[in-house]
């Protein structure tokens, strides 16, 4: 077991690892992107990756709190959901309505890699991997059906 400073290193090393990793992949639009806090240009629209000691996910989550219009914005997403699974390569969970680790309800879609630990250093190349192929194909998926969402700016 580790203690909170030891397991706040470890998640640290990580994501710098990782940052660095993907330092040199642009986007699919051929510019540099911070891809830990990738930018969507939509206000309360996040790409969302974490890791913890059993697994990794990967998610878009929408926290607008006015639930008619995230309700909105959950339909015009599921309208490309046959588009973004054939591009994604696999099936993601769709959720309306995920409450978060803070009990805010929120729209989210996403992928878990399971059995898999940001403590275990064997594991990184898998997770790194798992987070790159998601989020550039994420990236790549966004540079063109972003522009189906500009209302929501």
């Amino acid at each position: 077991m580790y203690s909170k400073d030891e397991a706040s290193h470890i998640r640290q090393s990580f994501w710098t690892t990782f940052g660095q990793y993907m330092a040199p992949q642009p986007s699919a639009e051929g510019v540099k992107v911070n891809w830990i806090n990738y930018r969507t240009g939509i206000k309360h629209l996040y790409f969302r990756m974490s890791t913890d000691n059993r697994s990794a996910t990967i998610a878009i989550e929408y926290t607008q709190w006015d639930e008619g219009i995230r309700a909105l914005f959950f339909e015009q997403l599921e309208t490309f959901k046959t588009l973004f699974t054939a591009h994604m390569g696999e099936e993601w969970d769709w959720q309306p309505n995920y409450t978060d680790d803070y009990g805010k309800t929120i729209c989210r879609v996403s992928f878990t890699l399971r059995e898999a630990s940001i403590f275990n250093r064997n594991d990184w190349p898998r997770l790194i991997t798992f987070f790159k192929e998601r989020i550039t194909l994420l990236d790549e998926f966004w540079s063109t059906a972003q522009y189906s969402f500009e209302l929501f700016k």
